[in-house]
């Protein structure tokens, strides 16, 4: 077994950490694997590699998988430590042992250091120690090895001479055609990063037939990976070259047994229309699209619902009301909640592409639906995309035809339906104008601040700060404030709280003057309520506003009022208010 000279007084911290490694606590190992950088720095190059790396290949190799991706990771960063690239390959050996570990992420973080070594290391150690370790792992009786040499070709083949580079296709075609199935998974994961690497002419002789025997495959956990496989071979491929190769791969997919290979079309269809191209889109994959919104399981549906405002992009408005319209208005009574919620996150995206009178005619009545569905993230989903569609109909037909509903979905007994129109309402109101809102919405504001749920509450405080923004503070003065501040003598000491917060929220842009002529008397008042958590609130809200106010007006007039807060009998109230008199 490898040892580490620990004889010198010089290397005692080593000593200490290798100790560490020793331990049997994990967190003492994980943290002595952590500063290996430190112990190889302290060591100098050449020890690291005649010592520190064999010692780690022996003695912690057989260690907990907590520690093992750690070490993956780790040796990936040793190369300057070890003496630079022209000495790298030391950290080989151990690095293979680990890319046959049995935990996946153990043989993830492995490869992910090969590559980053393989970039690194000149051509000679490439040619006679790195592709010696790739064929060894794709070889390797253990299926685990060969899952992680399918993650090495892609960094390995633009490095190869040709003669190699022959070689490396022939291996990946073993690899896509192995006994098991998780390593022709890792196989079609990385089909199109090592296609990309390749010449044209290789990739249609060599590589298309491996795409397409994947493709087929009886295990749909591979051929779910074939999908993506399309989007990425599409992209390199003609037209002519698509409709021959690809496109019957993907329509045979859309129309596959297993829900999760339609599923995962459903999921990149936009990068399938993308690298098909807009022709081929039109003509052959809005068809298997429609199957797929049509499809049995929900979860199919579902995905390709989130999808449909990124399909309708690439077609016609024509095509979008011919084929696409019919099945939006099947998904909006659609069984299944998630479909609907699907569709409600996109819905409002197609405003802008059928425009406005469009949207009027075959949309608008379809808002309004999922505006009033059972499920609340239906309803969430809708009130958070309402600005696409009033930058398209104007903000006056928005409030004829959806404001009503979006008034009742403000009393909502769902309080997070609530809370999203409370986030909503300073952009409608910017967009309709005081007038208007102090007509339809302001009383509506004012509601929220008695809500039974603190957050919304706490939201109401800070809408009518955002809204304070949007009007100015005249408007607030005369509309807001005066009704904020009479909630200070309601019997429910929660509406004396919001009183409080308001004050808090509102005096960062009311300005001095507002707060000393019409807040800095309403808290004189409450500095004798009969419950104490409103007095030390009393007590934290000067601490917002003294540093807001003329200096004359905080002793005169706030100063007393803290005195007489800390000489409460409650030690919370005394403990705010001594530290708001240490801002006096």
């Amino acid at each position: 077994m490898a040892s580490i000279n620990t004889e010198s007084d010089d290397y005692h911290p080593i000593v200490i950490l290798i100790d560490e490694l020793k331990n049997e606590d994990i967190q003492l190992r994980l943290n002595s694997i952590k500063k290996l950088q430190s112990i190889a720095k302290a060591l100098g190059p050449e020890r690291t590699r005649t010592e520190l790396i064999p010692y780690l290949q022996d003695s912690v190799l057989e260690d907990e998988d907590e520690v093992l991706v750690v070490l993956s990771e780790e040796l990936g960063n040793l190369i300057e430590f070890v003496g630079g690239a022209e000495h790298a390959v030391c950290l080989l050996p151990p690095l293979q042992i680990l890319a046959g570990a049995e935990e996946l992420v153990v043989r993830e973080k492995a490869v992910e250091s090969l590559c980053k070594i393989a970039k690194e290391i000149p051509t000679s150690s490439f040619e006679e120690s790195f592709l010696p370790l790739l064929f060894s792992l794709s070889k390797a009786d253990w299926f685990t090895s060969r899952t992680s040499a399918c993650g090495l070709f892609t960094v390995s083949y633009p490095r190869a001479n040709p003669e190699m580079k022959k070689s490396l296709r022939k291996t990946f075609g073993g690899l896509c055609h192995d006994d098991t199935p998780m390593v022709k998974r890792a196989a079609a994961t990385n089909l199109g990063s090592f296609a990309k690497q390749i010449e044209k002419e290789s990739v249609k002789s060599e590589i298309l037939p491996l795409f397409q025997s994947l493709s087929t495959d009886e295990q749909d956990s591979v051929r779910l990976l074939g999908v993506e496989n399309c989007a990425l071979l599409g992209s390199m491929l003609t037209n002519e070259e698509n409709i021959q190769f690809i496109l019957p791969t993907i329509k045979a997919s859309s129309l596959d047994k297993s829900w999760r290979v339609r599923y995962m079309v459903a999921r990149l269809l936009k990068e399938l229309c993308e690298s098909m191209g807009t022709e081929i889109t039109k003509t052959e994959l809005i068809g298997a699209f429609v199957k797929l919104l049509k499809d049995t399981e929900a979860e199919v549906r579902t995905e390709a619902s989130l999808r449909i405002a990124d399909v309708c992009s690439l077609l016609t408005k024509e095509m979008n009301i011919k084929t696409i319209l019919p099945c939006v208005k099947d998904l909006v009574s659609d069984s299944s909640q998630h479909v609907r919620a699907a569709l409600a996150q996109v819905i409002m995206s197609l405003a802008p592409i059928y425009g406005k009178e469009d949207t009027l005619t075959h949309l608008l009545e379809l808002f309004l639906h999922l505006l009033k569905d059972d499920f609340p993230d239906v309803r969430l989903n809708i009130i958070s995309k309402l600005d696409q569609v009033s930058k398209v109909i104007g903000i006056e037909m928005l409030s004829q035809s959806l404001l009503p509903a979006i008034v009742e979905l403000a009393e909502d007994h769902q309080w997070r339906v609530r809370l999203a129109i409370i986030d909503y309402i300073p952009l409608l109101a910017s967009q309709l104008g005081v007038e208007f809102f102090d007509e339809k919405l302001g009383n509506l504001c004012m509601t929220w601040l008695g809500d039974p749920v603190f957050s919304i509450r706490e939201a109401a405080t800070n809408n009518l700060k955002k809204l304070t923004e949007v009007f100015g503070v005249d408007w607030a003065k005369n509309n807001i404030i005066p009704k904020v501040l009479s909630l200070h003598s309601h019997p429910n000491y929660l509406y004396r709280m919001t009183t409080l917060f308001s004050i808090s929220t509102l005096s960062t842009v009311v300005g001095g003057d507002v707060i000393s002529s019409s807040m800095v008397p309403l808290l004189a008042k409450m500095v004798s309520d009969k419950v104490p958590n409103i007095r030390f609130n009393v007590a934290k809200t000067f601490q917002t506003i003294i540093p807001l106010l003329d200096s004359t007006i905080v002793q005169s007039r706030v100063k007393p009022l803290l005195v007489k807060l800390h000489e409460d009998t409650d030690k919370d109230v005394k403990f705010y208010a001594s530290q708001a008199l240490q801002l006096c």
